[in-house]
């Protein structure tokens, strides 16, 4: 029996490996990329550090001559500055122990409209309040006394008694010859910043805008794009020329904030409005001082359209001119008055639209009724007097 030895035998030891310079040298890479790393970032700091020791400011390159826009807003916002104060209003509330002390309720915008102190603003501005203090552009300010409002048109007076050299009135312009198209400035204090201006074009004229709060309607409304936010209201909305053309009054935004769609009374209605409210505290409406029959009596009448006379009052506009009422004969047949038809060539359909057009005249103008009496149409000169 033959014996071969293993190829293995007798056995040998596998060849150590020398792994201690590899790291080694690993850990010296490491330690000079790290050192290097430090180094570069202490380099730069350094570098740093001496550039902005010697920092200069830039040189200021010349713009050149601001633009004709430009010249025109800025000279329009010093000119108009002067006349637009901000409006806080108070209300009375009860504590606790019944004590009655006032709280800021709300803020707005208003501007001079005379040098005796009258200011216009809004009268959703101060329907809620107790009082309210007006502050003018320089700062000061003075508490305010009511004068006269006219919630269907918006519009109030109220009155501070300021020094005369603080009381710049602003310009009034007209808004029977607006265009579409026209640049508009708004100045105001929009959430309480004051004196804030911004800018636009005339989106629109003759807007009407239902007022849900008072159940009205505002009529013949300016609408313009530029910003109107909470704070505007009451504010000047001027034309080019510094004017006044309306006044900052509701926007139309679900959010709250301006969306662009801005609405300004006019400042023709304005300028009509405001002396009747400083003189007597309230419109004081032409009338033909007459009863008038309301559209469905009239339509139950036989009236298809116009305004039917029921009854002149004695001694009043209507009576003076001659105007004939509507009565009932002794077998109880109604025998129709004059049925109104028209004013200053104006086509009457229904009462509404008669109220309407004498809205455009005051106590004492003269106008011209188309009527209809015993199926012929004639015309009638009426002197308008004053009614509610």
């Amino acid at each position: 029996m033959s014996f071969e030895p293993h190829s293995s035998w007798p056995p040998r030891r596998p060849p150590a490996t020398n792994v201690a310079p590899w790291f080694l040298v690993l850990l010296l890479v490491s330690i000079l990329l790290v050192g290097g790393w430090f180094a570069n970032q202490a380099w730069q700091r350094f570098s740093y550090a001496r550039y902005a020791a010697e920092a200069q400011p830039r040189p200021v390159v010349p713009r050149g001559e601001l633009t004709d826009l430009e010249q025109t807003n800025i000279r329009i916002y010093k000119e108009a500055r002067m006349s637009v104060v901000h409006i806080t209003t108070l209300a009375v509330r009860t504590d606790f122990f019944r004590q009655s002390f006032e709280v800021p309720e709300g803020t707005g915008s208003g501007f001079i409209w005379d040098e005796k102190g009258h200011v216009i603003t809004n009268y959703h501005v101060i329907r809620n309040a107790s009082s309210a203090k007006v502050t003018l552009s320089d700062q000061s300010t003075y508490n305010a006394r009511y004068v006269g409002g006219a919630q269907d048109k918006d519009l109030a007076v109220l009155l501070i008694d300021a020094p005369r050299n603080k009381l710049k009135p602003i310009a009034i312009g007209s808004s029977d010859d607006l265009q579409v198209g026209q640049l508009v400035y708004a100045i105001g204090n929009p959430y309480g910043f004051d004196q804030t201006l911004t800018t636009g074009i005339i989106s629109a004229l003759g807007r009407e805008l239902p007022v849900e709060r008072d159940s009205t309607t505002l009529k013949n409304m300016i609408q313009t794009d530029a910003a109107i936010n909470p704070g505007n209201s009451g504010g000047p909305l001027l034309d080019s020329a510094g004017r006044l053309i309306g006044i900052n009054t509701a926007i139309y935004s679900r959010s709250g904030a301006s969306a662009g769609i801005g609405f300004a009374i006019p400042v023709d209605e304005v300028n009509r409005v405001v002396p009747q409210l400083i003189r007597h505290g309230r419109v004081i409406r032409p009338s033909l001082q007459a009863k008038l029959a309301s559209d469905q009596l009239a339509r139950e009448l036989g009236v298809r359209e116009g305004a039917l006379v029921i009854r002149p009052i004695e001694g009043g506009a209507a009576h003076k001119a001659g105007l004939r009422p509507s009565y009932r004969e002794f077998d109880g047949r109604a025998v129709l008055g004059d049925v109104i038809v028209a004013v200053d060539n104006k086509r009457v359909k229904r009462l509404r639209d008669l109220f309407d057009h004498l809205e455009n005249y005051k106590v004492g103008d003269v106008v011209e009724l188309t009527i209809v009496r015993d199926e012929e149409l004639l015309k009638v000169k009426v002197t308008l007097g004053p009614g509610d």
